[in-house]
């Protein structure tokens, strides 16, 4: 059945979009979606079989694409799926055109000259929720997937794709819906309400709901490195190997590598997937007393990212003697920030151990006699020993980096307050349909109102508010998990969210 929403149901215009990624490739995707795809695609469409009467559903036809004035355009495979079992629940027509952006672009012009019209972004996901094929959870995850960066993050978009966000807020659902039921008969028998509304049950099936809820939030915490990265800079006295460091652990000469101290005078920043987290590496001045002006303004940039960031990798020459008064000096040599905060007194001792993680680097060189990694191990900071030169513990030191910034993952959105709900059962290792879904943002702030709403109801029940009142609390809940299917969707709401999609899905 197609969802209404704000007075609209479904699409009837025909849409045309160019459904693969710009530029050249070897396959590109003409899609058109509505009422008149399929007359529209016939008329396009020369077969190569002199038999050829019509597009047969869910078939490859091969032929020859044409324009609306009917001269060739190229050599296509043609598919028709009919709907309500197409992707957005209307006739849909495919051509699969070699990968030509001129090619396509004239694809797209033939299909528009018979009728059709423009998709618009994420319209053809839009009609596909409208139409009752995707809930609101999955369109949104269908966008999470196209813009993944890495497995797990695609994983967790997948793990609501599969409808199994659905699925949660389901059982929420039912849950509540026995609740209203007693809440009903409290109301219509008021002179049995002690019996109809059993208060210890009651509150109950609220912990019940409430835990599933502080579940899906923690699960929010523990994936937000995998969907929005974290950050790592690195940090440490000139020389020291940084830029070296970056190159080795992106797998290619993207810094400039000099002996000359002061090469690197801003910051450098590549992205590099550590089994599935996203990682921003970021280069930085070497940390000395410089006179020049413009390296002064990057040492200064440089502290204000090691404020920032998740994690600094200190990173030091392990062939040199370690001296942890040069880099305070350098420190307190550092212009004030803008707001005229200095930067002078916050040398090495004064970093939080729990945000350093300390590279001895060169470790293919005779150590020196005051070690660096010795020196800093005593102060609490964990340490890895590596060679950006022959590759020596570079395994090793993304293992611990990956660990470090993971640490207190799920703590944040579904962290505990000390009040109703807040406790987080186990979660299992990584991310997909088998470990269950992770909400997104909009998501997650529904969650919040819904948990809240439900801390409000156990407080009212406890204080004896009349049943009705109850009743009010109870629909609000269902109202917070609803929106986040799209059973209760705001045609403002559904634009924001569709608006962000590629123009092909």
């Amino acid at each position: 059945m197609d969802r209404e929403v704000s007075g609209v149901v479904g699409g009837e215009e025909t849409i045309v979009a160019v459904v693969t990624p710009p530029g050249r490739g070897g396959v590109g995707i003409v899609r058109l979606s509505g009422e008149g795809a399929r007359a529209i695609g016939e008329r396009l469409f020369r077969s190569d079989k002199p038999a050829f009467s019509g597009f047969k559903p869910y078939r490859l036809h091969h032929g020859t694409l044409l324009d609306a004035s009917g001269r060739p355009l190229d050599d296509v495979l043609a598919a028709y799926m009919p709907g309500p079992g197409s992707y957005t629940g209307e006739d849909v027509v495919e051509f699969n055109c070699h990968g030509s952006p001129a090619i396509l672009r004239a694809a797209v012009g033939a299909a528009l000259g018979l009728g059709a019209r423009p998709a618009r972004p994420g319209e053809f996901t839009k009609r596909a929720f409208l139409a009752g094929r995707l809930d609101l959870s999955q369109a949104q995850a269908v966008a999470e997937l196209v813009a993944a960066d890495t497995v797990a993050g695609a994983g967790l978009a997948l793990s609501r794709l599969t409808g199994l966000m659905a699925s949660r807020v389901g059982e929420m659902r039912a849950e509540l819906v026995e609740l209203r039921t007693q809440i009903c008969l409290a109301v219509d028998f008021p002179e049995d309400e002690a019996e109809c509304l059993d208060s210890e049950s009651f509150l109950a099936r609220l912990d019940r709901i409430g835990n599933m809820i502080g579940v899906l939030m923690a699960a929010h915490g523990r994936a937000r490195p995998f969907r929005e990265g974290e950050t790592a800079v690195l940090a440490g006295p000139v020389n020291a190997g940084k830029s070296s460091l970056l190159n080795a652990l992106v797998g290619r000469d993207r810094a400039i590598v000099c002996e000359a101290p002061g090469t690197t005078r801003d910051f450098l920043e590549e992205q590099v997937d550590l089994d599935g987290l996203p990682v921003r590496l970021v280069d930085t001045a070497g940390l000395r007393v410089a006179a020049d002006p413009v390296e002064r303004e990057g040492l200064a940039r440089c502290l204000r990212l090691v404020d920032e960031c998740r994690l600094v990798l200190l990173v030091l020459d392990g062939s040199r003697d370690f001296d942890p008064e040069e880099l305070d000096t350098a420190f307190a040599s550092l212009p004030p920030y803008p707001t005229g905060e200095g930067a002078g007194g916050r040398g090495i001792p004064s970093w939080d151990p729990a945000r350093v993680l300390v590279v001895v680097n060169k470790s293919d060189l005779p150590p020196a006699a005051r070690d660096p990694g010795v020196v800093l191990t005593g102060g609490g900071y964990a340490v890895a020993r590596v060679s950006a030169r022959t590759g020596q513990g570079l395994e090793e030191l993304c293992g611990m980096l990956r660990a470090r910034l993971l640490v207190g993952c799920g703590q944040g959105a579904g962290a505990s307050s000390g009040g109703r709900f807040d406790s987080q059962p186990g979660l299992k290792e990584g991310f997909g349909p088998e470990s269950g879904p992770v909400p997104n943002d909009r998501e997650l702030a529904l969650l919040e109102k819904a948990r809240e709403e439900l801390r409000h109801l156990a407080r009212d029940l406890e204080s004896c508010v009349p049943p009705d009142l109850l009743g009010v609390r109870l629909e609000t809940v269902c109202a917070h998990l609803d929106a986040i299917t799209g059973e209760i969707a705001p045609e403002t709401v559904l634009n924001e969210i569709f608006a962000g999609f590629c123009i092909g899905k």
